[in-house]
């Protein structure tokens, strides 16, 4: 195992952007699978307790997925991301804004880009989160490092179940 693996996490207010490096101990197409198909995603893409529910996911430029974080006391918190751009193994762009259980969503959102690399068996993936608003970009950092950092520490757990 190695231990390491790179984690990155930089913000620049001025840009209203975030950007996050993060190496996993497994293959390209393995960490793609995770980010990309919803049975994986819901595996590891909320920081516990909570956990996350996809409604539905349709990964194609154009499709989306409708999803809730759900607390161990049942309150919800929903976020729509529709895909805007999709180079299979290697990149995905998607736009990102919470919502109601309706699916209307709260705006301004943010645009989030992944990119995906390999070397050596080591995965790098790449995010750039561009926000449209600097007051969204102020809300997203509450908590937000903290509870992405726990859920791609569940990536890397659930990535060696899956190796």
């Amino acid at each position: 195992m190695n231990n390491h693996l790179l984690f990155d996490f930089n913000v620049d207010k001025a840009a209203k952007t975030v950007y996050i490096t993060r190496e996993f101990n497994a293959g390209q197409s393995l960490v793609w699978d995770a980010f990309t198909k919803a049975e994986l995603l819901d595996q590891w893409g909320a920081p516990a307790p909570m956990r996350a529910q996809t409604k539905y996911m349709d990964f194609k430029v154009g499709g989306r997925r409708f999803y809730a974080m759900i607390s161990p006391d049942g309150q919800e918190r929903w976020s729509v991301q529709e895909y805007t751009s999709i180079t299979p193994k290697t990149n995905f762009k998607m736009y990102n804004a919470f919502a109601d259980k309706d699916e209307n969503r709260e705006l301004p959102g943010s645009e989030w880009d992944h990119n995906f690399s390999e070397h050596n068996g080591i995965t790098r993936v790449d995010i750039t989160i561009y926000n449209e608003s600097f007051e969204r970009l102020e809300k997203l950092l509450e908590g937000f490092k903290i509870g992405f950092t726990i859920t791609l520490k569940n990536l890397e757990e659930l990535l060696g179940t899956l190796s």
